[in-house]
């Protein structure tokens, strides 16, 4: 179990999550079509020649689902129930093929599940980095996490 019990979580606990993550073309390409998104932005090199941008663009929803996979395993990874939203998602910068991401979380929030005492609701502030320290995403996430079982 890599994630942490409810019970050992306070506000204000932060990870800086060790696995970084260069994002390839065949991801953005793979994962746009999974998701049948045509959008340009993300497929067509020739049209995006002509934006701000010069370059495809990172389907947003991968960077998200990125980002909040590369946090799994030292947050939740063996001690969520469940995951419960995301809220104020952002990208405030767009991801390019070839950037390297790494990721923080910060604990923002936690309190008692009324349905459920096993359990309680955590809430994460998530943010994502390229490799010049540029913020490409961050989000909040609630999810609901598992006390440590009693011995």
């Amino acid at each position: 179990m890599a994630g942490v019990w409810f019970d050992e979580m306070h506000v204000g606990q932060k990870f800086e999550h060790p696995i970084r993550r260069t994002v390839t073309e065949t991801d953005n390409v793979l994962f746009t079509a999974m998701t049948h998104n045509p959008a340009l932005l993300h497929l067509d090199e020739e049209y995006m020649k002509g934006t701000e941008f010069g370059a495809r663009i990172v389907n947003s929803a991968f960077t998200l689902g990125l980002m909040v996979g590369i946090s799994v395993g030292d947050t939740t990874l063996g001690t969520a129930v469940a995951n419960l939203g995301w809220d104020e998602v952002r990208f405030p910068k767009p991801l390019f093929h070839g950037d390297t991401i790494h990721v923080t979380s910060e604990v923002i929030d936690l309190r008692e599940s009324k349905s459920r005492p096993q359990a309680g609701i955590v809430t994460f502030f998530h943010q994502a980095f390229n490799q010049h320290g540029d913020v490409v995403a961050s989000c909040k996430r609630s999810g609901l996490q598992k006390k440590k079982p009693v011995a």
